[in-house]
This record gives structure tokens, sequence and C-alpha cells, in this order.
């Protein structure tokens, strides 16, 4: 069953922007934190970025500090990314995570940047 689904995902060049949204189906992820991870063949899951329930926190990796933006729509119900500056080594399936008790996770989107 898909609780998670992303969208926002495509192709742009380096040093472009794009806005991952992810929305729940079916339920509202109340207290949950929200939060994105991505992927690439070969490598390791990597951690992007996460809100709390309150909105009030946020947390990001490394490598994309000063970058992206995370944020929050309806609380349970919808969070952002706001990627800029975005450079090849962005390029991922990107994967929306809600986490609280159990974890929930969407099908992923396809974020592609060209060099």
């Amino acid at each position: 069953q898909v609780q998670l689904v992303e969208s926002g995902g495509g192709l742009v060049q380096n040093g472009g922007s794009l806005r991952l949204s992810c929305a729940a189906s079916g339920r509202s992820f109340t207290g949950h934190t929200m939060g994105w991870f991505r992927q690439t063949p070969g490598k390791e899951r990597e951690f992007v970025a996460s809100i709390d329930w309150s909105g009030g926190s946020t947390d990001y990796g490394n490598s994309v500090k000063g970058r992206f933006t995370v944020s929050r729509g309806s609380p349970g119900k919808t969070v952002y990314l706001q990627m800029n500056n975005l450079r090849p080594d962005d390029t991922a399936v990107n994967y929306c995570q809600a986490a609280g008790g159990l974890e929930y996770w969407g099908q992923g989107t396809q974020v592609t940047v060209s060099s």
C-alpha cells in the first residue's frame, strides 16, 4: 500500500532548482517526523533532510546544508524539499519517509542533474 507519494522530480541543469513534494495518501502521519532520503545505484542510502512534527526543528545531511530547505504544509500530510544550486552528484532517487513508531516510505522520485 502506497501511503506517501513523492512528486516534483525531473531533469535540471547544473546550478538549477527543483522542489519536491510528499503527500500522505489515505491518512495523516500524526506525530511523525517526516523527511527525505536519497539513493543512487551502487551507493548506500543517504539522509537528506527531516522536519519534526512541530515543524520547529529541521535537520540536514552535510552534503546538502546551505542548499536544500525542508518544510511542511499541513502537519502529517505534506512535506517539501526545496533544492537549490543542484549539482550532478545530487542525481538520485529521492524517497519521502514518515517515522514515528513505524516507518513509512514513498516509492521515490528521480532527480537528475546534468553537467
